[in-house]
């Protein structure tokens, strides 16, 4: 059995990526910050589909607290899987903020870096003794940091995402030597609780949205969290340094 470490599984798309993977015969490691019922709901889902899941708690914002979440990963390996090592880690924990570039101030901006870029790559780095050969990363980028989804208000949120984009790439080249292939994928429009749940709160903004996608509605988590599942799994094992777009068509 392989082991898949998801940071931010406490709902949307960490939850249905989780899931998904886990319906590969793989046992997943469920992170979250604030959100422990969900993380807990995530690993009764996968447990209910007759998988196994730990959830752990984890700020990617914090980087002084990986390497206890590192010694909490490798004791949990330990105690549930007999393993020393993991084989999947998706780096999809983020919050979602917009603001006009112009109102944007310095503590907004480094909040953004923490978790979106420094918190990937710190952490990523962190768990590379427990990575195994051959395994597998997949960040969750965005629409946001590509040319045909530039929306006023994401200047902070798409340049990080375009950062961890671009970290993606030196992952892939400095990682091969050790078998191990990353990935990103970069959502369109979904469904999620990003930004206080703003699909929800602001309905309006939905159809426009809509209008502006090949295949005519929003994503769904479970869209990105079978993308996910597939690029990790062996179909996807001669992709590597890639940014996969999964927005059905978004801006074309």
């Amino acid at each position: 059995m392989r082991i898949a470490i998801v940071t931010g599984a406490s709902s949307g798309i960490g939850q249905a990526a989780a899931v998904q993977i886990a319906e590969r015969d793989t046992g997943v490691v469920v992170t979250f910050n604030n959100n422990r019922p969900g993380a807990l709901e995530t690993v009764a889902l996968i447990e209910k589909g007759g998988g196994q899941a730990v959830a752990l708690p984890l700020d990617v914002s914090r980087t002084e607290t990986f390497p206890v979440f590192r010694d909490d990963v490798a004791q949990v390996l330990k105690d549930k899987w007999q393993r020393e090592t993991f084989d999947i880690l998706i780096n999809n924990a983020g919050i979602g903020e917009a603001m006009p570039f112009e109102d944007t101030s310095e503590e907004m901006f480094d909040r953004l870096m923490r978790i979106h870029l420094k918190g990937p790559y710190f952490l990523t780095q962190t768990l590379l003794p427990l990575l195994a050969d051959g395994g597998v990363i997949v960040n969750t980028t965005s629409g946001a940091a590509l040319p045909t989804s530039v929306e006023p208000g994401y200047s902070v949120y798409g340049s990080m995402k375009g950062g961890l984009l671009v970290l993606t790439r030196y992952m892939a080249k400095e990682l091969a030597k050790r078998g191990i292939r990353a990935n990103s994928i970069a959502p369109g429009a979904t469904r999620t609780r990003l930004s206080d749940n703003a699909f929800d709160r602001f309905p309006e903004v939905i159809p426009p949205l809509v209008a502006n996608t090949a295949l005519g509605r929003l994503g769904e988590p479970e869209d990105v969290g079978l993308a996910i599942a597939a690029l990790v799994s062996e179909e996807g094992r001669w992709i590597t340094a890639q940014d996969i777009e999964v927005s059905g068509g978004f801006g074309l």
